[in-house]
């Protein structure tokens, strides 16, 4: 079955335009905590299972994603649509994306405040946020590897400085400490100056 979606999906087919709604659902469907939960959904089937993008773009697309305005995960997934079927590519992603959403949301504001004090539910919403923490986390790790660590080259190498990426480590590091340091700091300066630095130092 992966093997057809992929197939019809790379031909650019009408049908090809009907998995990838159906890839995006799944995605919206499942992604529970957020954008970077989302992207993770993304990058194990777009770019593991699929190789439809590559890593270094699919992680160039996501760093372009968190830097505009608006949801992570649905301007991630109208960039993969476009990436692959062009304008129409991104519409359909978008809405395969957000349905979900609207349905699942429009569901719990018409019937939640009946039951969220139900012990079951509480007990869900406990094994929920460790999990969605852990997805986070994953997606956060995986941008880091790719933007930061540089692992072919350690690996053909062997020393132990080519396992990083030196002029990346050198904005990240300051930049980490500094969000950690000016808490009121809104992110999107750093995003600035990153993008900057890219243009300078890259």
């Amino acid at each position: 079955m992966a093997e057809f979606m992929i197939a019809q999906i790379q031909g650019q087919t009408a049908l090809g335009l009907l998995c990838l709604v159906a890839v995006f659902f799944y995605v919206g469907l499942f992604a529970v905590g957020g954008g970077l939960v989302a992207a993770t959904f993304m990058q194990q089937i777009l770019v593991e299972r699929f190789a439809l993008i590559s890593p270094e773009k699919f992680y160039s697309m996501l760093a372009i994603s968190e830097s505009t305005p608006g949801p992570i995960g649905i301007n991630l997934a109208t960039y993969c649509g476009t990436e692959l079927y062009g304008p129409i590519g991104g519409i359909v992603t978008t809405a395969g994306e957000v349905q979900p959403s609207l349905v699942i949301i429009m569901l719990i504001a018409r019937f939640f405040t009946g039951f969220q004090k139900k012990t079951l539910v509480q007990a869900a919403f406990s094994g929920l946020r460790p999990a969605t923490s852990g997805m986070v986390l994953v997606a956060a790790l995986n941008v880091f590897l790719l933007a930061v660590l540089d692992i072919p080259t350690f690996r053909e190498s062997g020393r132990i400085l080519d396992i990083f990426r030196l002029r990346q480590l050198v904005f990240y590091v300051p930049a980490v400490l500094v969000l950690f340091k000016f808490k009121k700091l809104h992110p999107v300066f750093i995003v600035l100056v990153g993008a900057v630095f890219g243009v300078v130092a890259l």
